[in-house]
């Protein structure tokens, strides 16, 4: 029979180990169901609540709908739910320079925000050992305190200082869940209509806001996953899962008992009617035993079961909740409640399984009795009154599918898409530090600029809102320029030094050193430079600035000797500075009158260049005609450019000056004659000369000893 669905929801609780579909209506203040269809997955096509056979979980999901259409009539909108294990949250602390930007937009904290959410995808996929922070979708996030330079501030919208910080908390959905479930649904030719997860599912149903005061467990035992929610003060305050349900119970009884996977689930049914039970095992073997003796063969699994959810709840929680409730299929494992209430020190009464009967207000195919109807009921009073809806838009050009848990801004769809947010803000060009006159100065690089976004072609903003089917363009912006400055461009209020030299007027401007050497004003600055502008401060540098070397160049001659380089200054030069006797060093200022006045010598004889220890002369002294005498034993020769040359002939430049010194035998009486000045000529008169050495007759050969007494006597 066919009827108007336009008025009813139709829901779809997608589990480990079966699809249920509702159809249902709902009025003010009642849920009434029209229809309910359970299939079961014959392969092991989900485990712990994640699809990992999109295409046999289609079939299971298609064979569903058919059914309920058959008898309904076309179904194309669902709504479903994420598993509860789905769900993280953290909590992250951000901070960025703001030194260099002027005051905060509103574009600017929103960026920060962002890139908040994105470290924490980031942490989250660390967490969880992901290869990439982009499998984490954030469905949602609130700024907890915003700070500026340490301190707390409540809005940073146009404020300024050195560093901006944010502490928010974000909620997110693994993408793969959240992808293979939209994945099948459009393979069973069904649209995702509202999106919740299946904890929010049944708290909507089960603990409405007015029993939120109370610190209640919420525990959905499906067969992949326990996923428990936490209530307390008015609100939902933490949801959690923990990998392990009822198909653990089942993988206990197939092992005690050697049954197949399916042949146990159909075993751990039947143990809540305490009757005995039959089943064939693996070898054809057939047993009948009673459910308590089967139940106690798997108890070491069932406290494990226990264990599991109750350190969940205790590590949500802080401490043992005021009641538990249990929903879903494997909450109706025997003894688990009882466990459960031992491992957190509650009266048993406080732990309790709840079905549909726990619905108020709710009618229809006798009220579905169960505790595993109360998840896809839950799923679909949750799409009326908290949906989650699906939008598709364009990124440039890309399509992006998005959740709609909040009003969805750019911001959200970046986020969505994976891009790096602060990576769409052209950075801040490099600064640079130098060092002026000894004085650090800091150069800032110019900023870089904001993204350009539109939507639909219109400018837009992080904060603009997106509806389904608008286009998104971004560029990023680009990056600011490093700091680019000139030696010139570090010059103050420097003017010129205005001295005298020789009555002539010369302004002679600063002089440029960076890291010591001499640079050109239009040379570029580095990092860490030393730049040293300054005055010429000396009679050195002024002469050196006004390009008057010349007047302190001197005469020089240059010449060796023996081989070896000389050089002697003709040149005396004597420096005044207004009158006085200067130096080369003596500093100068403003107004000086400098005069330099130059003396030249003469050029001087070889002699004098001759060091004292290569003039040697040794001689052996006598007396002649009663006059002393020296006679040379050890002789000093010159030669100049080749040529031999007396001691007194002056140098030139270029000379080549040889020095010789020679060793003579002990002088005789002949050399008394090249040595002195006596008059040896015979006198008138004269007939006959008489040599005579210590008074006795000599010829001119005769060997001269110190102390001779040497006479030449006319007779």
């Amino acid at each position: 029979m066919s009827r108007n669905t336009s008025d009813f929801i139709f829901s779809l609780d997608i589990g480990t180990r079966s699809v249920v579909g509702v159809i249902l209506k709902l009025q003010e203040n009642s849920i009434t169901i029209i229809d309910v269809e359970i299939a079961e997955h014959l392969e092991r096509s989900m485990l712990d609540g994640q699809i990992h056979d999109v295409s046999e979980v289609c079939k299971v999901i298609t064979q569903v709908k058919d059914r309920l259409a058959e008898r309904n009539g076309p179904l194309q909108e669902v709504s479903v739910a994420a598993a509860g294990r789905s769900l993280k949250t953290k909590r992250v602390h951000l901070e960025k320079s703001i030194s260099g930007i002027a005051l905060l937009t509103k574009d600017d904290v929103l960026s920060l925000e962002l890139s908040a959410i994105q470290e924490a995808q980031k942490q989250l996929a660390d967490d969880h050992a992901a290869s990439d922070f982009h499998h984490y979708y954030c469905v949602g996030y609130s700024v907890v305190n915003y700070y500026l330079d340490r301190d707390i501030i409540g809005n940073l919208v146009d404020q300024r200082g050195q560093l901006a910080e944010v502490d928010i908390i974000a909620t997110f959905l693994p993408r793969v869940v959240v992808d293979s479930l939209m994945t099948a649904l459009n393979r069973a030719d069904l649209q995702m209509k509202t999106l919740t997860l299946e904890p929010i599912a049944a708290i909507h149903v089960l603990i409405p806001p007015s029993m939120r005061k109370l610190n209640i467990a919420l525990v959905d035992i499906g067969a992949g996953t326990s996923d428990i929610a936490l209530t307390a003060e008015g609100t939902i305050t933490a949801y959690g899962m923990v990998p392990i349900a009822g198909d653990e119970i089942t993988e206990a009884l197939s092992q005690a008992y050697l049954m197949d996977f399916y042949e146990a689930e159909q075993v751990k049914r039947k143990l809540q009617a305490e009757q005995p039970v039959s089943f064939t095992d693996i070898l054809g073997m057939e047993y009948t035993l009673e459910a308590t003796e089967i139940v106690e063969n798997i108890q070491t699994e069932v406290e494990r079961l226990a264990g599991e959810i109750s350190a969940k709840i205790l590590e949500l929680n802080g401490k043992p909740p005021q009641a538990v409730m249990l929903i879903g299929g494997g909450s109706l494992t025997p003894t688990l409640s009882q466990h459960l209430a031992d491992r957190l020190h509650l009266p048993a009464a406080r732990v309790a399984v709840r079905g549909t009967e726990a619905i108020k207000n709710l009618t229809g195919i006798d009220a579905l009795k169960g505790p595993e109807f109360v998840t896809p009921i839950g799923i679909a009073v949750a799409a009326q009154s908290h949906p989650i809806k699906y939008l598709t838009v364009w990124l440039n050009g890309d399509e992006v599918r998005i959740f709609d848990l909040k009003r969805i801004q750019v911001g959200d769809v970046l986020l969505h898409a994976g891009l790096d947010i602060k990576k769409l803000r052209g950075r801040v060009g490099m600064a640079i530090t130098v060092q002026v006159n000894g004085k650090v100065k800091f150069i800032p690089g110019t900023l870089g600029t904001l993204p350009t976004i539109t939507v639909n072609h219109q400018p837009a903003h992080f904060d603009t809102m997106i509806s389904n089917h608008d286009r998104i363009q971004i560029e990023p912006g680009t990056d600011g320029e490093d700091a680019h400055v000139l030696v010139q461009d570090l010059i103050e209020e420097i003017g010129t030094l205005d001295v005298y030299i020789h009555d002539i007027l010369y302004s002679l401007p600063p002089q440029f050193l960076r890291n010591g050497q001499p640079c050109k004003m239009s040379e570029q600055v580095k990092d860490r430079d030393q730049i040293q502008i300054r005055l010429p401060h000396t009679l050195e540098a002024v002469i050196s600035s006004a390009k008057q070397e010349a007047l302190l160049e001197l005469t020089k001659i240059n010449y060796t000797l023996n081989d070896q380089h000389k050089t002697i200054v003709l040149d005396q030069l004597e420096l005044s500075i207004n009158g006085k006797e200067a130096q080369l060093s003596s500093v100068i200022t403003q107004g000086d009158h400098i005069k330099i006045h130059k003396t030249t010598k003469e050029k001087p004889p070889i002699q004098s260049l001759v060091p004292d220890e290569q003039m040697v002369a040794i001689f052996t002294t006598v007396t002649f005609n009663g006059e002393p005498l020296q006679l040379p034993v050890v002789q000093t020769d010159f030669w100049v450019n080749g040529q031999p040359v007396t001691a007194e002939q002056r140098i030139e430049d270029g000379d080549e000056l040889v020095i010789q010194t020679s060793t003579q035998s002990n002088p005789i009486y002949s050399d008394i004659f090249r040595y002195s000045p006596i008059e040896a000529a015979k006198p008138s008169g004269a007939s006959k000369m008489k040599t005579l050495v210590n008074g006795k007759p000599v010829d001119f050969s005769k060997e001269l000893k110190e102390g001779d007494r040497v006479e030449l006597i006319w007779e």
